[in-house]
């Protein structure tokens, strides 16, 4: 199904709730660290971030939950885009020449500035009131906040998929792509 592009290509949000939304927040869980400490330069994905090494230190009111999450080899992480402000309906993403709609994309710059990334498991500590997750092919920036942290687990979250719209022959870049400054703009926070 194909919708009709705005007339306006170059519409712009901020993160207000339209009149009737509701306003939903978050605490974040945690604050992930990696070597990226400019968004310039990054993987663009875990598959271009391979070796690459980070860890997540948990807020001592959640270590309890970290019981069990050694079991698995991946987890899934969700986190907040904190350097990114706004966000653009259409978006010409790092993969392609062509502007697409923001929900066509993996761009950072989200009506809803959450963050995904499906992550190998190297360990995990706890000590006492401390809990630290580490893991392997980080495509994070430095000092990202973590909503939450869930188990991969294949036969849940493996779909062979019939298509990729515009991904299709472009997926292999993601390797090799680094990080721009395409989403950089006076919005963006420091």
């Amino acid at each position: 199904m194909s919708l009709p592009r705005p007339e306006d290509a170059s519409q712009q949000g901020s993160q207000a709730a339209e009149p009737g939304a509701e306003a939903i927040a978050y605490q974040s869980i945690g604050t992930l660290h990696s070597p990226h400490a400019e968004v310039a330069g990054m993987p663009i994905q875990p598959v271009g971030a391979r070796g690459i090494c980070g860890h997540i230190e948990v807020a001592p009111e959640f270590v309890a939950g970290l019981r069990d999450l050694e079991g698995f080899s991946h987890v899934i992480i969700l986190y907040h885009l904190h350097r990114i402000k706004g966000y653009d309906l259409l978006v010409r993403p790092f993969l392609d020449t062509s502007d697409h709609g923001i929900f066509a994309t993996r761009s950072p710059k989200r009506p809803n500035a959450i963050g995904l990334s499906v992550l190998e498991l190297d360990g995990v500590e706890v000590d006492g009131g401390r809990g630290v997750v580490r893991l392997r092919n980080v495509d994070i920036l430095d000092g990202t906040p973590v909503l939450d942290i869930k188990p991969y687990v294949p036969a849940f979250d493996v779909w062979r998929a019939e298509r990729i719209g515009w991904f299709a022959g472009k997926v292999e870049a993601a390797e090799t792509f680094k990080s721009d400054e395409r989403f950089k703009s006076d919005e963006l926070i420091r």
